[in-house]
């Protein structure tokens, strides 16, 4: 019930977002009737992801933390987690504003992002189907919180994870 609850919010969220649905102000002219494209300012701001991964015995440990490096102040991001082996069936225990997405994917909302400064540290761990030797891990920002993000590469990231006990940073 709550991964189904967690999922329609972020299914609100992203619809929300990929319509564009933005209210419009006036501009200070009687009668001004712009589009909400025009009434909106537009944020920016630079997001990445750093952190490790664990990858052992059929599980994958993972702390990151979310950085914004500005200029402007993100209110909330969503952060992408993917892997190249499916997750186990079932339910897995993952932290409050995270979400199951898919067969291989979890989605974690990453709360304010002030400008220049780091969020909140991210921890989950997941159940993977099997014990593979080897795997990837994509990290990557799923909705910026609506500030446009100019560089792009550097909140991308994929990690080859073999399965020692090591951990393996990003």
């Amino acid at each position: 019930m709550r991964r189904m609850r967690g999922l329609a919010l972020w299914g609100a969220v992203l619809t929300a977002v990929a319509a564009g649905v933005v209210p419009a102000r006036a501009e200070g002219t009687p009668g001004y009737a712009g589009t909400a494209r025009e009434a909106v300012a537009v944020t920016e701001a630079d997001l990445s992801y750093h952190g490790f991964a664990v990858l052992h015995g059929g599980r994958v440990d993972v702390r990151l933390t979310p950085r914004n490096h500005g200029p402007g102040d993100v209110s909330d991001a969503t952060v992408r987690l993917r892997w190249s082996v499916p997750l186990a069936a079932g339910a897995q225990r993952l932290p409050a504003g995270c979400a199951r997405t898919g067969r291989q994917e979890v989605v974690c909302g990453t709360g304010a992002l002030p400008a220049d400064g780091p969020g909140e540290a991210i921890a989950l761990r997941v159940r993977l189907r099997g014990r593979p030797a080897e795997m990837t891990m994509d990290v990557d920002t799923l909705w910026g919180g609506g500030a446009v993000d100019r560089n792009r590469a550097n909140d991308r990231q994929r990690v080859l994870l073999l399965d020692t006990g090591d951990a393996y940073f990003f």
